[in-house]
């Protein structure tokens, strides 16, 4: 299993944090602009664990030299069923640099940006505390 995977299923967060890229560039499936920097990537990634509910991976795919992995996962948010992938690039140091999501259907989609909105704030403050 990949480290990222068992950090996330175990729901150990500051083993996620430690495979970020101080450079890494989050991109939302619910908003336009990308988040750039570990510590408002982390942050986000924390949030979205506190609102995500029966949160699994179910799918690792990766290329052969293992720089490029997605994560086909499944949770439920305000009691709608989400599917998604993580699509995560690896730099040179094994570092996670680009980190982009992916959700279906639009209905939990939307669920997800109305739940992450009403984190926001805390994201804010938990990423400016890094």
């Amino acid at each position: 299993m990949h480290p990222f995977r068992k950090a996330v299923e175990s729901r150990d967060l500051d083993a996620v944090a430690a495979l970020l890229a101080d450079d890494v560039v989050f991109t939302s499936p619910v908003t336009f602009k990308p988040y750039p920097g570990k510590a408002i990537t982390a942050a986000i990634l924390r949030g979205v664990l506190r609102v995500f509910e029966d949160f699994t991976y179910i799918r690792e795919i990766a290329n052969p030299d293992g720089r490029d992995h997605a994560f086909v996962f499944t949770a439920t948010i305000a009691g709608k069923q989400i599917q998604g992938c993580d699509f995560l690039h690896f730099d040179d140091d094994g570092k996670i640099d680009e980190f982009t999501v992916m959700v279906r259907p639009l209905s939990a989609a939307q669920a997800l940006a109305e739940a992450m909105g009403a984190q926001f704030e805390q994201i804010a403050r938990e990423a400016a505390e890094q």
